[in-house]
């Protein structure tokens, strides 16, 4: 098996939805595992010679697959904003303008965070919750977005 042929099993493993691909040509054999998946799945492409392979590995002979879960962050004190609605998520009145608020800023009821535009109308974002600072904007400027998505978290003031 050549280079060239490695490096398209991986653009094949990056693309589809499987964990773990193993080839084997005659005495060479390569596995190529994809860290992007949540399902581990084995699968092993018969080789090119004539001899015969093994083309799934069986589920009764893998080794058991332990899956390590970080321990979950305390996120009591965040509240994650959501978007009202459908359209175009905007940080600033313009293109000129400044944004609305920043990471580090705080923020109060009825403060604007941010425009979203919808079938042609800009409809400003106001803060409906407590009183706190914006610790991270989870949108990019321009995109578009879908009801209730996480737009900024903010962490709650005392």
């Amino acid at each position: 098996m050549d280079l060239k042929n490695i490096q398209e099993l991986i653009k094949l493993v990056k693309k589809s939805e499987i964990s773990e691909l193993s080839v084997k040509e005659g005495d060479f054999s390569v596995t190529i595992k994809n860290k992007g998946t949540d399902q581990p799945v084995v699968y092993t492409a018969p080789a090119l010679s004539a001899a015969p392979v093994a083309t799934a590995a069986s589920p009764q002979h893998e080794a058991p697959v332990v899956k390590e879960t970080p321990a979950k962050a305390n996120t009591d004190h965040l509240v994650t904003f959501r978007s009202p609605m459908v359209g175009t998520f905007y940080r600033k009145p313009g293109a000129d303008k400044d944004v609305y608020v920043k990471v580090g800023d705080s923020v109060k009821a009825g403060d604007v965070l941010c425009i979203i535009e919808a079938m042609k109308l800009f409809n400003e974002i106001e803060f409906d919750g407590p009183s706190g600072k914006i610790v991270k904007i989870l949108a990019e400027d321009s995109s578009p977005v879908e009801y209730d998505q996480p737009l900024f978290l903010i962490e709650k003031g005392e």
